[in-house]
């Protein structure tokens, strides 16, 4: 018995090893950690259960059958992060450069299935060279078999790809098509083909950091949602993420303990709104005193910064955050703000995960490059996000709203539950200037005239009184209340039922 459980051991620690201390050493090299450091790091200690140890490919081409290591690249199993269950799979590049062959998307496979019928997130940390040449057409149909986990998964667990290493062809489809993807600077890339290729096909000089390292998907695709500085921060911060989540779409999100007064006054808010209409301010410092303990997690940070995205507290329960920023673009909404909003509240709303809306925009971005581009379609797409949500919406208008813009950001007329406006707010269809201009065209030569035109518009339309007078505002609020305001919006919410009409699938406007 012993030699059989020696025999056992001996066998588990060669596992472990992958590649050996060559390959772990140069992954060490690169400011990388092993696929088994990561899980390490990401798990609550000592809650990994490993599936699949001892699987091994089945290929016998290309003398394939005399090397065959124990795990065949990719270490899965299931654990813990601050005691709630997780399925993670972790690709092993110092085992045959990571490469996906057909067991190993199998044991991919594997976790994705228990994960979706357990109700569980799945993490998938990516390192890998791509498909596995020898296994040709078979390692193609075991992408082809994770990608269809991808999408039943989609919407009934949270799935996290964390790009540690290289992505690249068909491997990058399956973070593509998960919640959310973060990556790692100077280490990690993605892109469906290579420099090589492009500068045959193109004749573009590319190299693989500026054709997709992280700044590029971070900041000009929006392909990734953070860029960290190292493995180690991705997975702490990887951790804290999944605390604002659910385990699944039939969950709500943990219940933190707080130490933050719900009714706590902040009179610095009173004054957050500069006197002229013009002068920007930063939304985040709203958020933030908002927050339970001013923390928030914010999600594409880097891309359409005229919007931010993410996740705070209120009385330590998890709220998704969309609000739009003065400081960039003035806070108008454009093609790529309109994406990362519209993405980021369909991942609310699947998730059961209450929307607080913080609204100062004065419109849609003018001209050309913006209507080539389809911002008609993609302005859609957050506008649809939005009236299909069923979850808690909470709103709160801070100054300026004007036209389509107004109504697209979680207005009442697109089932808002409560939406508030502070004394500084104006809804409108367009500012003082421009609607003078339009009412009283015949006059323009006269600058007096047109001067007090402007300032009886303004003096009767530029507040939320004229909105509030319709019911479109419930409530013209105190700045420096909306904390106790918003957490108690959100309380009285809790309960609430809304179901959309039976449909097969919705057609978003894509």
């Amino acid at each position: 018995m012993k030699d059989i459980l020696a025999q056992l051991e001996s066998r588990r620690e060669t596992a472990r090893q992958g590649g050996g201390k060559r390959r772990t050493d140069a992954q060490h090299a690169k400011g990388k950690l092993t696929a088994r450091e990561r899980i390490d790091l990401l798990l609550d200690e000592g809650s990994f259960e490993e599936f699949d140890m001892f699987v091994t490919h089945r290929c016998t081409d290309f003398g394939m059958e005399a090397d065959r290591p124990a795990g065949d690249g990719v270490v899965t199993g299931w654990g813990t992060v601050n005691g709630r269950m997780v399925y993670v799979f972790s690709q092993d590049f110092t085992v045959m450069g990571g490469s996906v062959s057909e067991t190993h998307a199998a044991k991919i496979c594997k976790i994705m299935d228990m994960a979706i019928q357990n109700g569980a997130p799945v993490i998938g940390i990516n390192d890998s060279g791509g498909a596995r040449i020898q296994e040709g057409v078979a390692s193609l149909a075991a992408y082809g078999e994770v990608f269809q986990r991808n999408i039943l998964a989609s919407g009934v667990v949270p799935q996290i790809s964390l790009i540690m290493g290289p992505c690249a062809g068909g491997a990058v489809y399956s973070p593509a098509m998960t919640d959310f993807i973060f990556m790692v600077k100077d280490s990690s890339y993605m892109f469906v083909t290579g420099p090589d290729v492009v500068k045959t096909v193109t004749n573009e000089v590319v190299t693989a950091e500026e054709l997709g390292g992280a700044s590029t998907h971070t900041r000009k695709s929006s392909v990734a949602d953070a860029a960290f500085e190292n493995d180690v921060e991705a997975l702490a911060e990887t951790r804290r993420l999944i605390d604002f989540l659910p385990l699944n779409n039939r969950e709500k999100a943990p219940v933190r303990p707080f130490f933050d007064d719900p009714a706590r006054v902040e009179p610095s808010l009173d004054t957050l709104v500069p006197e002229n209409p013009n002068q920007p301010y930063d939304m985040k410092e709203l958020i933030t005193k908002l927050a339970d303990e001013g923390d928030f997690f914010e999600i594409q940070r880097d891309f359409a910064a005229n919007i931010i995205t993410g996740f705070i507290r209120l009385e330590g329960q998890s709220v998704g955050v969309v609000a739009n920023q003065p400081t960039v673009l003035a806070g108008c909404l454009d093609i790529d703000a309109s994406r990362k909003a519209a993405r980021f509240v369909r991942f609310c709303d699947a998730f059961e995960i209450p929307i607080l809306t913080l609204v100062d925009v004065p419109g849609f971005l003018p001209g050309t490059g913006q209507e080539y581009g389809g911002v008609i379609k993609h302005g859609a797409k957050l506008l649809f996000a939005y009236g299909e949500a069923t979850v808690p919406k909470v709103t709160v208008l801070t100054r300026k709203t004007y036209g389509g813009a107004y109504v697209v950001m979680s207005s009442k007329h697109l089932r808002g539950d409560f939406n508030y406006a502070w004394p500084t707010a104006e809804v409108a269809v367009m500012g003082a200037k421009g609607a003078v201009e339009i009412l009283y065209r015949s006059e323009l030569g006269d600058k007096e005239k047109i001067a007090a035109r402007v300032k009886d518009y303004e003096d009767r339309f530029a507040n939320p009184f004229v909105a509030a007078e319709k019911g479109f505002i419930d409530e013209v609020i105190m700045p420096h209340s909306t904390r106790r305001r918003v957490c108690r919006a959100f309380a009285s919410l809790r309960t609430k039922k809304l179901a959309n009409p039976w449909k097969k699938h919705d057609n978003i406007p894509l």
